[in-house]
């Protein structure tokens, strides 16, 4: 934003004469000519996402079960238990299908 450098109100873009732009002061006779255009843009640095169940290393080590895959329909699965709620809750059961070519996640 720029400011009147006479009584500092701040300028208001308007139209001039041939279709281009120049600041005006609202409250004083101030006026400044735009000579380029002037933009740049800045884009905010995204949030680095966690992976909430610890990645491939947290199916290392958990049991199989039956369970049909709901992708590819496969008899087995990889499970495992976390609580995800409040204490009074029930805990969630993330299942993996043990179909190496599919390994479908989902949650019961």
């Amino acid at each position: 934003m720029l400011f009147c450098p006479i009584c500092a109100n701040i300028l208001m873009v308007e139209e001039a004469f041939e279709s281009s732009l120049r600041y005006g002061c609202n409250t004083c006779p101030y006026i400044y000519n735009i000579r380029r255009k002037v933009s740049s843009r800045t884009f905010p640095k995204l949030k680095e996402l966690d992976y909430i169940m610890g990645g491939a290393a947290a199916w290392e080590n958990v049991d199989s079960t039956d369970a049909v895959c709901p992708k590819c329909a496969h008899g087995k699965a990889f499970f495992m238990q976390l609580q995800t709620r409040s204490a009074d809750e029930p805990m969630t059961t993330f299942y993996r299908c043990c179909n190496h070519k599919c390994a479908h996640n989902w949650r019961d």
